[in-house]
């Protein structure tokens, strides 16, 4: 070791390399998992700024015999993106597009690229690049050539070997080559070698549209053009380091359409999904019921296929994707030309590697036979073997893949947390091997062997021809340096299981994990490295995961995050426990926006687990001063309430020394202002009001939460007014002075003990409530979420908080539910602005929309996340990434709205992030509406129709 603790190795590292070198504990335990079922801990991470960093650090590594790995987006599904070397993280500086030939159809990529920044280069010209794995937003091409990926389109495009011209590689031993056909760049001896095995290359490899599995060596027969840059693709970065890339790119229709057949079962999809390939469309996927939460937008039936058509126009896309419904035996059909209703069922597709990994009863299930194909023809009588097994083995796993290709996923629930468990994975592994070669399959149809099926392939080549392989290794890489244990000499396939550090006992939690069976653990373990949360750019509603566009490090992703809270538990790697300052420092950047609830397809939950962090990290220990001044700010507003104080706060606030002062004592940003505190709270004005006459409609308790109490009055008297308008009898809670609370600062800042003493005195004082009934409307989307969520995870011992979850409504759900019939006024008018974030991951938007529309308001609301996100925004250190959130979709959208444009913040948080960085003042939609009341404005629909269906229909 060097002084500071530096090893050897690293220090030689930095000096040889301009990238960086991260030697450090969370770097390392960012990368020990992919999305596989393994895990190994690596050395370091490199991240390279050229092709010259790659031959530096090879170098260093040969010299000390370390094992290196090259990584992309870390998605790999068979465990060939984990090592226990150094691994070369190429997404940081080697991801550009370096050249586009819109006349040649090619392009020059670095490994680094995501395919979807490809994708977005080549459209202009009209292009594309063919494959498209379901995770195209966040994979490499560098991964994607490793792994020989190949995605939906395959039918009609291919695999990536199929869209390869030529490869710029490193060697283990320092060689640059270009690879390409005629045998361009192929090393010493590989020549000799497959020359001396031509009877065993033209023979030994089945012939079907997704064989992955080993090495391509027949790609190097005289025959088909001896390409050694094809050859390479599918090698799992165990031949050479890719540094560079030219690819093929096709011409991308005009116009598509989309045919969704239905049918009975998987195993009619798959009888039936061969007999469409003559049709020539570029996709044909399939998927089971069990994979779609909600099958309303799909036609009836028990499985589906997703049938694209192309065309030069949105006529001859449907008119092919008509004759392929035609031509088709299903149960119920639909066709769909709209691109965004395209991409909400493609959504639904892509989104099963996610949901796939848990039962419908919830079990969990985990790759290792995600990807094996057969030919087309023989899928569906694959499959009726396939589940013969698993009900031999009792296993369960639903199918779902590129059916047109013969490749199935499937997620098995796999017990890989008991000896008897892995064993009964390992003798199905082999059962399984065994029946994907009687059908004429192979292993892998997509993602690679990697540790999870590389042992097996003596089964499908026999022994001769994996032979041939480990001599072909060593012609590539003689001294065994590139991804040792992938595809030669391979790991044992039960070795290196990711779940054998956790603890078999689950830990002591606050929160009650109702989805997880009460374990900690198994809430991380919903994390199986899909990485959703990596995707760049995000569109439309979604929200995840906002700190990782900001900052682009992956310790401020969903997954990162999960990986670190995952290594805590093992407690190898991060030896601190609750006590860790690598996870406190990876989660202090999580907004606690709660994206992740919904946008993951897994359904991680990082707020939760943010908030039971810190609960443990501060345990008997000093916290920050946020935590006390944004934390407890219920009982900081309340006290000043009393005492009469507002004006005096407001005015020392205006003071600059005395406001810098205030902020730096209370850990809020410099740059940020404080907001004032309304002269007279909202409950002040209520008990002064003259109670309305006339509402004979149902009772309501309007939630007078914390920020409207004190903050934003305004937004609970324009909601007494539409609420009162709409015929409804408005009350609040019990008490001369509510104190009930909902607790989210405190569960926003981990103070868990709090939060439930506050919840739990919250309950006494709404018994009344709960005894009748009477539904409880609640303006703040933050607060609403906090009762429906929070509230009974962290008192799942109380029965009352499951009933007052369950009474909770939002304004707009308050008005559909109880005033069904009632008008509102008509505005006319465009709306812009955003959807609360914790409407979108937990309440849902569906009523706002029909209100919105009813009352003329017209638009769609951004996505994302304000960045303010209650205390988050204001505590020191967070302005920048706040800001940055704000504007990735919020000020952008506000900026664009046409003049006159209603700007719509439900949100406390949100409002003043677009006062304080947009100059714009946002309205809840309440305050919208009891402006149009007090205006007169009532322009209705038709005699008899309520706003509920007119919304709906308009």
């Amino acid at each position: 070791m060097h002084a500071g603790g530096m090893t050897d190795l690293e220090a030689e590292l930095r000096a040889a390399v301009r990238g960086e070198v991260r030697f450090d504990t969370t770097a390392r335990a960012l990368t020990t998992m992919d999305a596989s079922n393994y895990r190994r801990v690596p050395l370091g991470v490199v991240a390279p700024r050229d092709a010259d960093d790659v031959v530096a650090a090879l170098g260093v590594c040969r010299e000390r015999g370390v094992p290196v790995v090259a990584r992309g987006g870390g998605t790999s599904i068979a465990g060939q993106a984990t090592g226990t070397g150094v691994v070369l993280d190429f997404t940081r500086h080697m991801n550009r597009v370096l050249a586009l030939d819109p006349g040649a159809r090619t392009a020059v990529v670095q490994p680094g690229l995501v395919l979807d920044r490809l994708q977005e280069a080549a459209a202009p010209h009209g292009l594309r690049f063919g494959p498209d794995p379901s995770t195209h937003s966040r994979c490499t091409l560098g991964g994607m050539i490793g792994n020989n990926s190949c995605g939906s389109h395959s039918v009609a495009w291919g695999t990536t070997a199929d869209n390869v011209r030529e490869l710029a590689v490193v060697t283990a031993r320092g060689r640059r080559l270009r690879l390409g056909p005629g045998w361009a760049g192929a090393p010493d001896g590989l020549r000799a070698l497959v020359e001396g095995e031509l009877a065993r290359l033209r023979t030994g490899f089945p012939e079907l549209p997704r064989r992955i599995s080993g090495y391509a060596l027949d790609a190097l027969l005289p025959e088909n053009g001896a390409d050694v840059a094809r050859s390479f693709c599918g090698s799992e970065g165990t031949l050479g380091v890719l540094t560079e890339a030219v690819v093929r790119l096709v011409e991308s229709p005009r116009a598509r359409a989309l045919a969704v057949l239905g049918y009975a079962d998987e195993s009619a999809a798959a009888e039936a999904a061969a007999g469409l390939l003559p049709y020539r469309p570029l996709t044909v996927e399939g998927m089971a019921a069990d994979l779609v939460p909600s099958p309303a937008a799909l036609p009836r039936g028990g499985a589906w296929l997703f049938v694209e058509a192309g065309g030069e126009s949105e006529a001859e896309a449907r008119a092919r994707a008509e004759a392929v419904r035609r031509a088709a035996d299903v149960v119920d059909a639909l066709v769909v030309t709209d691109p965004g209703g395209q991409r909400a069922l493609w959504r639904i597709r892509e989104d099963a590697s996610g949901t796939a990994t848990r039962m419908p009863d919830g079990t969990e299930a985990w790759p290792g036979w995600e990807d094996c194909a057969v030919p087309p023809a023989r899928l569906g009588a694959y499959l009726r073997d396939f589940r013969a097994l698993l009900t031999a083995h009792g296993l369960r796993g639903t199918p779902y893949g590129h059916f047109g290709d013969g490749c199935i996923h499937v997620r098995i629930d796999f017990d890989l947390l008991t000896g008897k468990g892995v064993a009964r994975f390992r003798a199905f592994s082999e059962e399984l091997a065994g029946l994907v070669v009687a059908h004429g399959g192979s292993l892998s149809g997509e993602h690679g062997d990697g540790q999870a099926r590389a042992e097996l392939l003596p089964r499908m080549y026999g022994a001769g021809t994996v032979a041939l392989f480990e001599r072909a290794k060593a012609v590539w890489d003689p001294d065994d340096l590139l991804n040792p244990g992938m595809l030669v000499r391979p790991h044992p396939l039960d070795a290196n299981l990711r779940f054998a550090p956790l603890p078999r006992r689950p830990v002591d939690v606050a929160f009650g994990y109702p989805a997880d069976g009460g374990d900690f653990a198994a809430a991380v373990r919903r994390c199986v490295g899909v990485a959703k949360c990596r995707t760049a750019t995000v569109g439309g509603p979604a929200v995840m995961c906002p700190s990782f566009r900001a900052t682009g490090e992956e310790e401020h992703s969903t997954r990162g995050r999960a990986r670190l809270l995952h290594e805590m538990l093992a407690g190898e790697v991060i030896t601190g426990g609750w006590r860790s300052t690598e996870v406190r420092d990876a989660l202090d950047l999580c907004l606690s926006c709660k994206g992740c609830r919904s946008d993951c397809p897994v359904g991680v939950d990082m707020a939760t687990y943010k908030a039971e962090f810190l609960h443990h990290h501060y345990a008997g220990r000093r916290r920050p001063a946020a935590h006390h001044s944004m934390g407890r700010l219920p009982e900081w507003l309340r006290a000043v309430d009393r005492t009469r104080t507002a004006p005096l706060v407001n005015a020392l606030a205006a003071v600059p020394p005395l406001a810098r002062l205030g902020k730096r004592l209370g850990g809020i940003a410099a740059e940020r202002e404080i907001p004032r505190l309304a002269p007279r709270t909202f409950s002040r004005w209520w008990r002064a009001r003259r109670p309305a006459a006339g509402a004979r409609g149902p009772e309501v308790v309007l939630w007078p939460d914390t920020f409207t109490e004190h903050l934003t009055p305004s937004v609970g008297r324009a909601a007494v007014r539409v609420l009162e308008a709409a015929g409804l009898r408005v009350t609040l809670p019990p008490g001369r002075r509510p104190r009930v609370c909902c607790g989210l600062t405190y569960v926003s800042t981990g103070q868990l003990d709090r939060a439930r003493a506050v919840m739990r005195r919250t309950l006494d004082l709404m018994a009344p409530v709960l005894e009748s009934g009477t539904p409880v409307v609640v303006l703040e989307p933050s607060c609403a979420a906090a009762l429906r969520t929070d509230l009974p995870e962290l008192l799942g011992d109380d029965p009352r908080a499951r009933r007052l979850a369950s009474r909770v409504l939002t304004f707009a759900e308050g008005l559909d539910r109880l005033a069904p019939g009632w008008i509102p006024p008509r505005l006319d008018r465009p709306a812009a602005g955003q959807t609360h974030c914790h409407q979108h991951a937990v309440l849902g938007d569906a009523a706002d929309r029909r209100l919105r529309a009813a009352a003329g308001l017209t638009g769609e609301l951004s996505g994302g996340c304000c960045g303010l996100a209650g205390n988050f925004g204001f505590e020191r250190g967070h302005y920048a990434v706040s800001a940055a959130c704000a504007e990735e979709q919020l000020l952008p959208a506000v900026r664009e709205a046409p003049e006159g444009a209603v700007i719509l913040a439900d949100g406390f948080s949100c409002r003043t992030q677009l006062e304080q960085l947009g100059g714009v003042r946002g309205r809840h939609l309440a305050e919208v509406l009891a402006q149009a009341l007090a205006d007169g404005t009532d322009a209705r629909p038709a005699p008899g129709e309520g706003w509920r269906d007119s919304g709906r229909t308009r």
